[in-house]
């Protein structure tokens, strides 16, 4: 006769056991390279552990039992750093957060959630790893780029919640937390282009043009055609730059797009596809053209999260979609058709993401929401190349109108075969 072990008996626990286990190795394992650490590889395997242990003892007996666990581990790291007399010595705030996360991961994980844990893990030893990358990052940032952040947060924790999510006025094409909604994610791409606009510094060309291009694609291209009608030598450059800037609008609308409205990027991206194939090509030929030593500097943008901004763009916003609405009602399609070319010469993403709205509300069909998109940007890209030849220089329109008009071409070739 022999006892039979099963899942179900004695050993129910152990997968939980296990699996903090792995964290608490997971995260010891940072810190055990740190040769200022109190605690490694088995402290933190073993709090883990214990954050588990008080978890499962806490349900049998006492919730206290969890909470004093939690104040043991603390005193415990604490009473260990407290016995460095070196001034110059690590304090160990850092390893001591990490011991107290440490031990909320094992116990969350008795309490079933083992995938939130790991990934929690995951990122705690990133957090860990990357301090000096990430003491490099706070150094970059300025005061200006802190504010931006800040007002990013007001913007979508402060505002966007306490606006009311109802339709009102003529057509109920009026939602103010909808719009709103859109002002976030637009602030958010650009808030994420304009940091690493920052972060890169002077070194890559097609970077800059990238993250120009999620910032402003306009402002961007005002900047280097203002600059080479000051400067002959620097048009090569410039071309690079602002090609790229508008090949990011094509990456940019097809994210809003995949966030604003899934159902219709099988019909969208490839015509955006195409025209960033086009596109793409030219540009491709003119950074290969481009010197690798040439210095590139940093365009002069404003703070993409800027409380003015943002209220300009919602205003935008929620123009475009009423007279959207409105003309699409009394004139059909061309009513919004003109609205997409009127609006489109100086902002593509309002009247996109209200063609997407108007698309997701069944008021739009998908030949018509992406027809007017593409009108949009068409609008825009003739805009900027204007901007171009009045602010920078002939020279300098007639190097980048080949990239540009491919762009356009291939949207028309993708308007007309994949739609």
């Amino acid at each position: 006769m022999h006892t039979e072990f099963t899942l179900n008996g004695e050993l129910a626990a152990l997968p939980h056991f296990l699996t903090s286990l792995a964290i608490g190795l997971l995260i010891g394992l940072e810190r055990e390279r740190n040769p200022g650490s109190r605690a490694g590889l088995r402290t933190f395997a073993l709090v883990a552990m214990f954050g588990t242990l008080a978890a499962m003892l806490s349900e049998k007996a006492t919730p206290w039992l969890l909470l004093g666990g939690l104040f043991i581990v603390g005193l415990m790291m604490v009473a260990a750093y407290s016995r460095v007399k070196d001034d110059n010595a690590d304090p160990g705030t850092t390893t001591i957060a990490a011991i107290l996360v440490c031990y909320g991961l094992g116990a969350s994980v008795w309490y079933g959630n083992d995938t939130l844990a790991i990934m929690l893990a995951i990122i705690t030893t990133v957090l860990l790893y990357f301090k000096a990358e990430l003491h490099g990052i706070t150094e970059k940032l300025t005061r200006r780029d802190l504010i931006s952040v800040l007002q990013f947060a007001v913007l979508t924790f402060i505002i966007l919640p306490i606006l009311p999510d109802k339709y009102y006025g003529p057509y109920e094409a009026i939602n103010p937390h909808q719009i709103w909604l859109m002002v976030v994610l637009i602030s958010g791409v650009s808030l994420a282009g304009y940091v690493a606009l920052q972060l890169i510094g002077q070194r890559h060309g097609v970077i800059l043009g990238l993250f120009g291009g999620l910032v402003s694609s306009t402002a961007t291209t005002l900047v280097y055609a203002r600059r080479t009608a000051e400067n002959q030598n620097f048009t090569q450059l410039a071309v690079v730059v602002i090609l790229i800037a508008n090949l990011t609008v094509l990456l940019r609308l097809s994210i809003i797009s995949a966030v604003a409205s899934p159902a219709i990027l099988p019909q969208l991206l490839p015509v955006l596809g195409s025209g960033f194939l086009l596109g793409a090509g030219i540009a491709a030929y003119w950074w290969f053209r481009l010197s690798q030593q040439q210095e590139v500097p940093i365009p002069e943008i404003k703070n993409p999260t800027e409380l003015r901004t943002a209220t300009t763009f919602g205003l935008i916003y929620g123009s475009v979609l009423f007279f959207s609405t409105w003309l699409s009602d009394i004139a059909g399609s061309s009513g919004l058709y003109a609205v997409a070319i009127v609006s489109g010469l100086t902002d593509v993403d309002a009247i996109t993401l209200s063609s997407l709205h108007l698309f997701e509300l069944g008021k739009l069909g998908a030949t018509q929401a992406i027809t007017a998109i593409t009108l949009a940007v068409l609008s825009n890209i003739g805009f900027k190349l204007g901007l171009i030849f009045f602010i920078g220089s002939r020279f300098l329109a007639r190097q980048c109108v080949s990239g540009m008009l491919a762009s356009a071409a291939g949207l028309g070739l993708g308007l007309l075969f994949f739609v």
